[in-house]
């Protein structure tokens, strides 16, 4: 949802109201004339809306489920990258004390420049004024913030192997959950699929009212009309729910797990923990 807000109905409105118009124009319009034009003569048996609902119901249960599985395997990658985060800090802190600071700082800013690149936004002026170090221009800042953890611990003479492993697996751990995450960004949800629902829907709407033996021409205009905006408000959903890194309220809230994570290292190694600002409009909170 939006940073201390929550999604409200005209939100959710807003992404159907197209939609809702021409179901709602299409059930004046049919359930009118089939009770006083010549749509009055058509019929099709009610099995057959059955069968298409029944068909539909099917598609979207799946569409649905998709969805929140991408949805929810975002979120658990970001939990991940809490944890890893921690746990790099405490064993750079306890096998690595002198380059604890660096590292810390390091990890925060590749947070940012995680989050604020998965969503396609430009950097914030922490992570540019950060980044500005580093004479280089990176297509890929998150791996290239990374490959410095690593090249500062490939330096560091005076570190045990086997510690020196240690954090190197974390490291690579940042580095899979990096990879995961670029992977749902860039994997699209087939196109066809949400046009075949799309198109089901609609050949609902329109046999529906040929179906029904209501002899009241509003409770059929009404069931024309609910019956398939609650299939396109269930396909809706499954849509704003399939892409968790699109800077949307349905978003995965990697600003706030960013500012946690900045807290709690910085926490870690002693320095003062700044109050957080509220965030830009552009940025969402689960």
């Amino acid at each position: 949802m939006l940073l201390n807000k929550r999604i409200s109905i005209s939100y959710f409105l807003d992404l159907i109201k197209w939609d809702i118009l021409a179901i709602a124009l299409y059930a004046i319009f049919a359930g009118s004339l089939d009770h006083y034009g010549i749509l009055q003569r058509i019929s099709i048996p009610l099995a057959v809306s059955s069968l298409v609902a029944t068909i539909v119901s099917l598609l979207l249960a799946f569409r649905t489920s998709q969805s929140y599985e991408r949805w929810w395997e975002a979120r658990l990658i970001w939990g991940a990258i809490v944890n890893d985060s921690r746990t790099l800090i405490r064993q750079v802190k306890t096998f690595l004390p002198e380059e604890v600071n660096e590292f810390a700082h390091r990890q925060i800013i590749w947070c940012y420049a995680l989050s604020e690149s998965l969503r396609g936004l430009p950097f914030s002026e922490k992570v540019k004024a950060y980044l500005s170090v580093y004479n280089t221009d990176s297509r890929n800042w998150p791996n290239f913030l990374l490959n410095k953890h690593a090249e500062v611990l490939a330096a560091a003479q005076q570190l045990n192997p086997n510690r020196q492993v240690q954090i190197d697996a974390t490291i690579a751990r940042l580095c899979d959950a990096m990879g995961k995450c670029e992977r749902i960004k860039k994997t699209v949800f087939p196109k066809s699929y949400s046009l075949l629902i799309h198109f089901l829907i609609y050949v609902l709407m329109t046999i529906l009212p040929f179906g029904l033996e209501d002899r009241t021409q509003w409770m059929e205009i009404i069931i024309v009309f609910v019956v398939p905006v609650l299939f396109i408000a269930i396909e809706r959903t499954a849509i704003i729910m399939q892409d968790p890194f699109e800077n949307k309220p349905t978003d995965t809230p990697m600003t706030a797990i960013s500012q946690t994570i900045e807290m709690n290292l910085l926490e870690m190694i002693g320095e003062e923990v700044p109050v957080q600002e509220v965030q830009e409009e552009s940025y969402y909170l689960m």
